[in-house]
C-alpha cells in the first residue's frame, strides 16, 4: 500500500492526511473546494513547525512529510491509484452516501474504503456500494496529529482481512487502533455525547454554571477539558447530529438532543468555530458567555 486518497480536507481530513504523510505514505487529499485545500496545507505546514519547535521533527522531516502530499479537486482524479481510500467530509448520512457511491465506481476494485464517521452505520454506508466487505470505520480523534486513538468500526459485511489490514496499519503510523461493532455512537460518542448532553441539561436547568460545571469534571474526574468546553471544540452541530444519530438509533428518550444545544444550534452559535458557543472566544480569548443566556 504506497497511495492513500484522502476525501475532505478540513480539520480531519488535513490531520489524517498529515498522519499519513509523515509515514512516509503518498497521500492525494481530494475536496472540491480548491481554497480549503489550500488552507489545510497551510494547517498541515504549521502543525509541523510547532513539532520542530518541541524538537519532535527536524526541518527535512517536515519538507518530506510536505512532498508526501498531493492535492485534487477532482474525485476521480485523487483516487485513481488509491490502496486505501479514507472519507473525511461533512458528518451528513447524505453526502456520505454519496460519496462512497462515487467511490465505488471510481476505485480500482481492490481498494479499501473507510470513512471517518463518528456516528453513522457502517453497514449502511457499506451498502451504498458494490464492496461491503471491503468498508471500514475508521474513526481519528481531533486533533489528528497528536490524539493516539483510532476506533476501527466492522460493519455487518466487513471482511476479517480488511480488518487485520486495518488494525496493523493504524498501529504502523503511530496510533492506538480499539476495535467496536456497528451501533450507535460505536464506543467513544456512546459514552461521550451523553455526557456533554446531560452537562447541558445541568447548565439548563439551573443546577450550576459553565466555568463551574467544567471545573467539576477537570478537578474531580481528571478530565483535560470540561464537557461544554469539550463540546465548543468539537462543534455543537456536531454534537446534536450525533445524538440525533443515536436517538433515531436507539429510539429512546435518553439519547435526544437537549433543547438548549438544540436552539444553540438553530442561533449559529456552534462553539468554537462561530467564535461563541458555550464560551466566548472573540479576541482569540476564552471567557464563559453571561450565564443568562443558558436559562
Amino acid at each position: 500500500m504506497k497511495n492513500i486518497a484522502v476525501i475532505g480536507a478540513g480539520t480531519m481530513g488535513n490531520g489524517i492526511a498529515h498522519s499519513f504523510a509523515q509515514n512516509g505514505y503518498k497521500v492525494q487529499l481530494v475536496d472540491l473546494n480548491e481554497k480549503v485545500l489550500e488552507n489545510a496545507l497551510q494547517t498541515i505546514s504549521n502543525n509541523l513547525d510547532r513539532m520542530i519547535k518541541k524538537g519532535v521533527i527536524s526541518e527535512e522531516d517536515k519538507q518530506h512529510t510536505l512532498s508526501n502530499i498531493s492535492i485534487f479537486t477532482n474525485i476521480s482524479e485523487g483516487v485513481e491509484y488509491a490502496s486505501l481510500v479514507v472519507e473525511a467530509a461533512t458528518e451528513n448520512e447524505a453526502l456520505k452516501l454519496d460519496i462512497f457511491k462515487t467511490l465505488d465506481d471510481a476505485c480500482p476494485e481492490d481498494t479499501i474504503l473507510a470513512t471517518n464517521t463518528s456516528s453513522i452505520s457502517i453497514t449502511q454506508i457499506a451498502a451504498a456500494t458494490s464492496r461491503p466487505s471491503q468498508v471500514i470505520g475508521m474513526h481519528f480523534m481531533n486533533p489528528v496529529p497528536i490524539m493516539p486513538l483510532v476506533e476501527v468500526i466492522n460493519g455487518y459485511n466487513t471482511s476479517t482481512e480488511v480488518t487485520d489490514f486495518i488494525v496493523e496499519l493504524t498501529k504502523f503510523i503511530g496510533k492506538t487502533p480499539v476495535l467496536a461493532n456497528d451501533y450507535p455512537g460505536f464506543i467513544a460518542n456512546r459514552i461521550l455525547m451523553p455526557m456533554i448532553n446531560e452537562a447541558i441539561e445541568a447548565l439548563q436547568t439551573g443546577v450550576s454554571g459553565v466555568q463551574e460545571i467544567d471545573t467539576i469534571m477537570k478537578l474531580g474526574m481528571a478530565h483535560p477539558m470540561g464537557p461544554l468546553e469539550l463540546a465548543d471544540f468539537i462543534g455543537l452541530d456536531v454534537c446534536h447530529s450525533i445524538l440525533e444519530v443515536m436517538h433515531a438509533g436507539f429510539k429512546t428518550p435518553k439519547y435526544a438532543p437537549n433543547p438548549l444545544l438544540v436552539n444553540m444550534v438553530r442561533a449559529g452559535k456552534l462553539g468554537k468555530k462561530t467564535g461563541e458557543g458555550f464560551y466566548d472566544y472573540s479576541n482569540d480569548k476564552k471567557a464563559t458567555v453571561p450565564a443568562a443566556q443558558f436559562h
